[in-house]
């Protein structure tokens, strides 16, 4: 059999290919390594687009597509139902959840005002301070999955009042359910969202959502752009009362000249979350133990199953 997988540096990472395994370097879609019949195992691109999603159809001995990514709204439902899929849950939990902490701890300690006027050369001590700070802080985390957990983690020495929200209320755990959010939205000074694209959660923070949230209040989002209506974002960003740190837009790539890219309420990266020098070890670490757990016949792990 034949496995494929985007990255050169993945044939070392892999560890112990089973006898019979033959690995090669599929980079895009359009630069396949040899003919598409015997390939069983597919990893593709990290963050692939939806482009790359009917090359599935084209490998006719697929059985498990593998991805690099936690997220699989652009997979799930589009695969033959002989194909198995499965995310990457855990690889990217230290680093989003690092990412979250950065983003909120830059907003709040205003570095973006002062990283502006370090290209103006400009000693800014007296224009923004006293800033605001974290300690003290109560915020929202909507999604409890591992990403959500690792965040809750690198939170807690902060000396935040930390609630979690997921699908459903888990009181063992003291964790909220959604349906919880209208009381809880009111007293966050911080939501966080990191819950995965669904038909469930595309579109929940709209209007109301965000009306819901106090003067002052930092909406967090290293979800997925959709899961926010942007143009609801933009219009309450737009009256001051809200602010912003997205790494995740929606359209992404954000288009030049789009409002996001000005507001002054607004920290804004380029989907980087998970783009960290220790993903590829871990990545292709939970690939190669699928790929041995899928040639021995044992259950493979993250299994996507209703989105998720």
């Amino acid at each position: 059999m034949k496995v494929w997988i985007p990255h050169p540096e993945g044939l070392d990472l892999l560890g112990e290919i089973p006898d019979g395994v033959t690995v090669e370097v599929a980079p895009a879609p359009d630069e396949l390594p040899s003919d598409p019949a015997g390939v069983r195992f597919w990893v593709p691109p990290f963050l692939a687009q939806a482009a790359a999603v009917p090359l599935a159809a084209k490998l006719p001995d697929l059985r498990v597509v593998q991805l690099l990514s936690a997220g699989a709204d652009i997979w799930a439902g589009r695969l033959a139902g002989h194909v198995t899929l499965c995310d990457a849950r855990g690889v990217h939990d230290s680093s989003t959840a690092e990412w979250v902490v950065a983003a909120i701890l830059s907003y709040l300690r205003s570095f973006p005002f002062f990283a502006r006027a370090q290209a103006r050369h400009e000693w800014s001590n007296d224009q923004v301070t006293p800033t605001d700070e974290l300690a003290g802080k109560r915020v929202l985390v909507v999604g409890a999955g591992s990403i959500g957990a690792a965040t809750r983690a690198r939170l807690a020495p902060f000396e935040v009042d930390l609630t979690m929200v997921a699908r459903t209320a888990r009181p063992a755990e003291r964790v909220y359910g959604v349906d919880d959010l209208p009381a809880l939205l009111p007293e966050a000074d911080v939501v966080v969202l990191l819950v995965p694209l669904t038909e469930a959660t595309r579109g929940m923070v709209d209007a109301g959502f965000l009306a819901a949230m106090p003067d002052g209040a930092l909406l967090v989002n290293a979800a997925r752009g959709p899961v926010v209506q942007t143009d609801a974002l933009v219009a309450e960003l737009t009256t001051g009362r809200l602010a912003a740190a997205l790494d995740v837009t929606e359209p992404e790539p954000l288009p030049a000249g789009h409002p996001l890219w000005d507001l002054p309420n607004v920290l804004l990266t380029p989907h980087v979350g998970g783009a960290v020098r220790g993903l590829l070890p871990r990545a292709y670490r939970l690939a190669g133990a699928q790929l041995r757990r899928f040639v021995a016949g044992t259950p493979l792990l993250n299994v996507v199953v209703d989105g998720y």
